[in-house]
């Protein structure tokens, strides 16, 4: 099968950066599925927030930080991209200080370690956000 890949150019302080975006592999087969199931589980998976760990193996740190997260797991969806392969090499040059790193819905977040209130601030938010837009 093959990965959709969306590019997208951001210029931040005078730096550009290139944003991958990587649909994942249960939502592209939910949305080809004919059962109302799959159809269910698209639409509801489509209104959750993205949140994206930039980590690397071995991280103590990142596996702290999923345990913090593990109760807020089905307001999010969490995509994980390894730093250290080289199709991430901008994400590398940027990061290999600072892991875990943790951007929502394509923003920073936090890095080193998971702030629980801020976390829950930016995810209530955007889940207000997405119940007036319904």
């Amino acid at each position: 099968m093959m990965r959709q890949l969306a590019a997208f150019r951001h210029t931040a302080e005078g730096t550009e950066m290139l944003l991958l975006c990587f649909l994942s592999r249960t939502l592209q087969l939910a949305r080809r599925s004919s059962s109302p199931l799959g159809r269910q589980l698209c639409s509801a998976s489509a209104n959750k927030p993205v949140l994206t760990l930039f980590t690397k193996k071995p991280c103590p740190l990142c596996d702290e930080a999923r345990e913090e997260l593990e109760p807020y797991k089905r307001r999010f969806i969490l995509q994980e991209v390894d730093i250290t392969l080289p199709e991430n090499s901008v994400w590398y040059d940027k990061y290999k200080y600072d892991i875990p790193v943790f951007h929502l819905n394509g923003k920073f977040l936090m890095k080193h370690r998971v702030d629980i209130q801020k976390f829950e601030d930016q995810l209530m938010k955007l889940e207000l956000q997405n119940d007036g837009n319904q």
